[in-house]
């Protein structure tokens, strides 16, 4: 977090401050400040007003945007938001929690060289996007951000497995499966990490667990892929 600048966090709850103090915002201006943080190429006017408030008329909608740039546009003596070919963005100067992390996850995700550190990383990829909430544009961002933090974490567990750092293999592959307990990756690097540990047991106790929830919640089975890494580590 910068101590000397203007800091917008997203990720578990949402909090502007300037050279380490909280700026109070009444809702309005934070909905719009989290509006362009998630939109780095900015949003224009209208599309702002209809995002934000997509129940009011436009003449209605347009004077709450107006009031929320109002409270907004400044914190402290720092401008956040300017005007550019008539799209509303978020001034450089705003660093931003969620532009931050997603890097370092996107880097994690295509060449394993994540520009945060492993421990850092996987603590902010545990934070969900502003959750609860209710604005009608946030689900499919969202989306957006699970999808992406699942993948940097399975990459970073199967990263860690194959190094032998088995603990830190097998705590951040549990991470991606507090997000997502249905999607069988991080499933199947905790089974792995078993069986490269000799624990054959514990595996078929994933395993099985794993199972039971598909049954219970999708009535399907694991795929065969992990299906049949685990009967060979029994029959080995």
């Amino acid at each position: 977090m910068s101590s000397n600048g203007v800091y917008l966090e997203l990720l578990g709850t949402f909090e502007l401050s300037y050279a380490g103090s909280r700026i109070p915002l009444p809702s309005g201006a934070q909905r719009l400040l989290a509006l362009l943080a998630v939109h780095t190429a900015g949003v224009y006017r209208g599309a702002a007003a209809e995002l934000l408030w997509p129940d009011c008329t436009p003449s209605r909608a347009l004077a709450n945007l107006r009031t929320a740039l109002c409270h907004g546009r400044r914190a402290g003596p720092v401008t956040t938001i300017e005007c550019v070919d008539r799209r509303l963005q978020l001034a450089p100067i705003v660093e931003v929690d969620l532009r931050l992390v997603r890097e370092s996850a996107q880097r994690m995700v295509t060449d394993g060289a994540p520009t945060l550190e492993r421990e850092e990383l996987v603590s902010r990829l545990r934070d969900e996007l502003l959750p609860h909430w209710p604005d009608e544009w946030l689900p499919l961002e969202r989306e957006r951000w699970d999808q992406l933090r699942l993948h940097a974490l399975e990459g970073l567990a199967e990263q860690l497995r194959r190094e032998g750092e088995y603990l830190d293999a097998y705590q951040t592959a549990l991470t991606a499966t507090q997000i997502d307990p249905i999607r069988e990756t991080a499933q199947r690097i905790l089974v792995e990490i078993h069986l490269a540990e000799g624990n054959h047991a514990c595996a078929v106790k994933r395993y099985q667990e794993y199972r039971k929830l598909l049954r219970r919640e999708l009535e399907v089975e694991p795929s065969p892929l992990m299906t049949r890494l685990v009967q060979d580590a029994i029959s080995a």
